[in-house]
């Protein structure tokens, strides 16, 4: 069975068209005309070994919140659709991911049951030319539409672009873990409920 969906978005504030394979190599084709952004899902990609195709057009002229936001958006659903109905996988994964004088921890429940909790501070307003502020919006987006319990909290950390991406990397290494299929679950569902 494989693993793989497509959405397309439409609005009057963005037009984004995201496909991802869980099952994939970490391949990426990502264009969103937010250059950190696109730098962010190119690592989401490559450390989930999710592949993901994602083009943007967004009104940038306006501010990057939407495209942010919307992308995450996109990219939840995509990798909602792909779960289908989540039979065999090991749900639950967490992650501490260093990277130089940063450290970042995020927890994962791929559980129909979509929440965030999100502990990171940034200590300038941009990165480049993006606000620290969108990254949250992009997280309760993806966390919204995927249908997952995501808790990230940045344990110390002064660079904020290392913040930023361990973020991002963390996210990437528990949703491979969590989507993995587990031969233990036998095509089980992993839930008591015998849903998710």
């Amino acid at each position: 069975m494989k693993r793989q969906a497509t959405i397309e978005r439409s609005t009057k504030e963005t037009k984004i068209k995201a496909s991802v394979d869980l099952d994939g190599t970490g391949a990426y084709d990502v264009a969103t005309g937010i250059g950190f952004l696109d730098h962010m899902l190119e690592q989401l990609a490559r450390h989930s070994l999710i592949d993901i195709t994602l083009k943007a057009k967004g009104d940038l002229h306006i501010d990057f919140h939407h495209t942010t936001e919307d992308s995450g958006i996109v990219i939840g659903q995509a990798v909602a659709k792909a779960l289908g109905d989540k039979q065999g996988i090991a749900r639950y994964a967490s992650v501490s991911l260093p990277m130089d004088e940063t450290l970042t921890r995020v927890a994962i429940d791929v559980s129909g049951r979509p929440y965030l909790i999100w502990k990171v501070a940034f200590s300038q307003p941009k990165i480049g030319e993006m606000d620290t502020e969108l990254f949250r919006e992009w997280f309760q987006a993806f966390a919204q539409n995927a249908g997952i319990t995501l808790h990230v909290e940045n344990v110390y950390g002064e660079n904020n672009h290392h913040i930023a991406e361990t973020c991002f990397k963390g996210l990437a290494r528990a949703l491979r873990e969590a989507v993995a299929i587990d031969p233990r679950q036998a095509g089980r569902v992993p839930s008591t409920k015998g849903a998710l």
